[in-house]
């Protein structure tokens, strides 16, 4: 019920209002059954504005801080992102990786849209990171169908950084879903996940018309170097030739 009120009424209303969001694509949606919406991730309004703009309640893996807090605004940080969809996953541990793909299968299983961010986090500069290879070893091990989305705008409506979101034009692409039944049964085999990888970022790439660094975004922030200089520093160097 939440999560309806939320859309409709608490919060919808004021996203529509900042952001002018339009939606293209719907048709590629599935009715009903499972799907992963593979979307790139510009900024923190992503989880909000893509459950606005389709038909169909969705949810998506949140990091556990927000549902652990205490006090006033750790019970109402709880109960916000619980009634908005967010499923709590523990990024730390060896486990973490298979934690969270256990969680999004769960969610999978009961017929449910589940979005993913296959790059991880957020894009440090409005650029497309890499994509990290758990979204491939789900859907290769459940055959649910991959859809990519692309997120225009949101960064400019929240920069990174910021609190308070500023107008902007949002609009979210749907692409077609993506066909990796030539892989059945390949689950598990890393160059058959970095290949599904690669095929969804490059239809994400496409879609937002976004420019294409091979790096993990995750990487590039834990450095605080620019993807320019990371790229110079693993290129061989033609004077030791």
């Amino acid at each position: 019920m939440w999560f309806w009120l939320f859309k409709y009424v608490l919060m919808g209303p004021i996203l529509r209002l900042i952001g002018r969001p339009k939606v293209t694509g719907l048709e590629n949606l599935p009715a009903h059954g499972p799907a992963i919406l593979a979307s790139n991730h510009l900024a923190v309004v992503d989880s909000f504005y893509l459950p606005l703009m389709i038909p169909r309640r969705m949810y998506f893996l949140a990091k556990s801080e927000y549902f652990t807090g205490t006090g006033f605004k750790g019970a109402f940080q709880r109960w916000f992102f619980s009634s908005t969809g967010q499923i709590p996953i523990d990024r730390t541990g060896a486990d973490a990786a298979a934690g969270a793909l256990d969680a999004a299968r769960r969610q999978l299983d009961k017929g449910d849209l589940m979005g993913m961010y296959p790059e991880g986090t957020r894009s440090p500069d409005g650029r497309l990171y890499k994509g990290k290879t758990g979204l491939a070893r789900l859907a290769l091990e459940t055959g649910v169908p991959v859809i990519p989305v692309a997120m225009v705008g949101t960064n400019d409506l929240n920069p990174p950084g910021t609190v308070i979101p500023r107008f902007a034009h949002v609009e979210v692409r749907i692409g077609e879903p993506l066909d990796f039944s030539r892989f059945e049964g390949m689950g598990g085999n890393r160059f058959i996940e970095r290949a599904v990888t690669d095929e969804i970022m490059y239809d994400l790439m496409q879609l937002s018309g976004q420019q294409y660094v091979d790096l993990y975004a995750a990487d590039l922030k834990n450095t605080g170097n620019t993807p320019e200089d990371i790229l110079k520093a693993q290129s061989p160097d033609p004077s030791a030739a």
